[in-house]
């Protein structure tokens, strides 16, 4: 059980136009890797966290020499060299040649893209600073997966910390913060 003695962040990360990318498991098992890689490697500690089809939201924070700008960038750049030659590899997926030119094309007029952007530019990154802000976050978060009609109680959403919070194990490894 984590305590506010750590500055926390309230963070999310969103797929160029909105795509439903993360409806297949090898794109989502793609983030949840880097997650824990971050977690191990970089010093991420992750108190709160729901994947969703387009977009990824944590309450988080760091204990490493990087600041979450910096995790969340390398996390960017990673997951997006690995989600797009997953992608370009994956005959299978019917929306290939769709998402391929969507991402290409939003990556077209920045300089410092190769190819293709997959995540929406910069981070969104929001201080934490008061007991009642963070609980507030921790429940949009978990809820997020319920409004979305995807599961009836948060608990049931595997991408999430919903589980870790209803006294199970999940994906991650989760701080969690009792109230």
């Amino acid at each position: 059980m984590a305590t506010l003695t750590k500055h926390l962040y309230f963070t999310t990360s969103t797929v160029i136009d909105w795509v439903d990318i993360f409806t297949r498991a090898s794109y989502r098992h793609i983030v949840v890797d880097s997650l824990s890689y971050c977690q191990q490697v970089k010093g991420l500690k992750i108190y709160a966290w729901a994947l969703m089809s387009n977009h990824l939201h944590m309450v988080v924070s760091t204990e490493g020499e990087q600041t979450i700008g910096e995790i969340l960038r390398d996390f960017k750049k990673f997951t997006n060299k690995k989600i797009l030659k997953t992608l370009e590899e994956d005959e299978h997926e019917s929306r290939r040649t769709w998402m391929l030119d969507r991402f290409r094309f939003a990556g077209a007029n920045d300089k410092k893209i190769t190819n293709y952007r997959f995540w929406q530019e910069g981070n969104y990154v929001e201080d934490i600073y008061t007991p009642e802000f963070l609980r507030q976050k921790i429940n949009y978060i978990h809820q997020n997966p319920v409004r979305a009609e995807i599961v009836a109680r948060p608990e049931d959403y595997l991408y999430s910390s919903g589980l870790d919070y209803a006294g199970e194990k999940g994906l991650l490894n989760v701080e969690v913060i009792r109230f």
